[in-house]
């Protein structure tokens, strides 16, 4: 059997789009020949410097914690710890509709068997250069006109085919999954592609 395929997702665990996007991709496991790593970026390193709605930037503030516990998770145990630990994040943020803060991310991380002290470098900056570094690894082939989702997956000629996206909701179970990657492939891996895009006329669905 020939080696799956390596699908690397960026994501920021506050964002919803990129959960039901994580959630797409975790099916799409289960129908085609495909293998999910998670990496962190962050939405408040993304907008630094932006001028944004009060609300947001309120939203921007906070969200350094949770990026920040799952760049020191990763730093002592690896980044495979953060396929788990974004599902223990995001459906509490996502699904139990939880307030961001200390004890949401205590209870994650002991959720998947890591030590809850982690949650403390949510208010520090011993690991912002890390978290930097992998924002930049993954936003860099995309451009910073996007957020995320942001997905790599190698090319057959060598290059990585780098997209944001796909969004969509609520997230597509068995073959209708296993379509959208096909499709999405095939579009993001046409060389001079850039843009599919319709305006959004519903909300994130979690279904």
């Amino acid at each position: 059997m020939s080696e799956p395929t390596v699908a690397d997702m960026w994501f920021d665990p506050v964002c919803p789009w990129a959960w039901i996007t994580s959630r797409w991709l975790l099916e799409v496991e289960r129908v085609r020949p495909v293998q999910v790593r998670f990496h962190v970026m962050s939405l408040s390193v993304l907008n630094e410097g932006r001028d944004l709605p009060q609300e947001y930037r309120a939203l921007m503030d906070k969200a350094w914690g949770p990026v920040r516990v799952c760049v020191a998770a990763a730093a002592k145990h690896g980044e495979p710890v953060l396929r788990d630990l974004y599902t223990a994040l995001g459906t509490r943020i996502h699904l139990g509709k939880r307030e961001l803060g200390a004890d949401l991310y205590r209870e994650a991380l002991v959720e998947v068997g890591l030590d809850p002290s982690l949650a403390e470098a949510a208010e520090s900056t011993e690991h912002d250069a890390a978290l930097r570094a992998s924002h930049e690894r993954g936003m860099a082939p995309v451009g910073l006109d996007v957020g995320t989702p942001v997905i790599h997956v190698p090319g057959p000629d060598g290059r990585t085919i780098a997209f944001f996206g796909p969004v969509v909701t609520p997230a597509p179970k068995g073959e209708a999954a296993g379509r959208l990657w096909d499709g999405t492939l095939l579009v993001a891996g046409t060389p001079g592609f850039y843009e599919i895009k319709r305006t959004r006329d519903v909300g994130p669905s979690f279904d």
